[in-house]
């Protein structure tokens, strides 16, 4: 029983603070593309629409390699309603939007969100966070800051 437990948790990754919001099945033998819905936090007003690629029980056992999950992933974001910068970072690390493990210790998929200030433009970008080495898969999406959906900005 406790084999299966430590199974079960390897298999399953940990809890997303997304919500999922489609769920497309791309082969027979059980994987998914899920698309959630990612709010920002700290930014009233935008939402983000991620996808990535979920592996099955069954593509685990025939593969044999069940720690992997691609880090393939694509991501949109869009103004959703007034957008308040107030609460935001600034500084071009970014800040953490979304965090989601992607196996048991080795990797996670993440959303960080960059404000270009110059620009007026908030950048999110998609990636994974590996442990042991980095990787070059990544995708973003912008939205466009106007002065008119925008409240509690910094003057300039």
């Amino acid at each position: 029983m406790l084999r299966s437990f430590i199974l079960s948790m390897c298999l399953v990754p940990f809890a997303a603070s997304g919500q999922e919001v489609g769920k497309v099945g791309v082969d027979w033998v059980g994987n998914d593309i899920v698309v959630e819905a990612i709010r920002d936090p700290k930014v009233g007003g935008v939402t983000c629409h991620l996808a990535y690629f979920e592996r099955s029980v069954l593509d685990r056992l025939s593969q044999g390699n069940w720690f992997e999950d691609p880090s393939n992933s694509a991501i949109e974001c869009a103004q959703t309603g007034p957008i308040d910068l107030s609460q935001i970072q600034r500084g071009e690390d970014g800040e953490d939007v979304f965090r989601e493990g992607r196996s048991l210790i080795f990797k996670s998929l993440r959303v960080k969100r960059i404000y270009d200030e110059e620009n007026r433009v908030l950048i999110y970008l998609a990636h994974a966070n590996e442990v042991t080495e980095g990787s070059a898969k990544m995708a973003i999406s912008t939205v466009p800051l106007f002065d008119a959906t925008v409240s509690n900005a910094p003057s300039e």
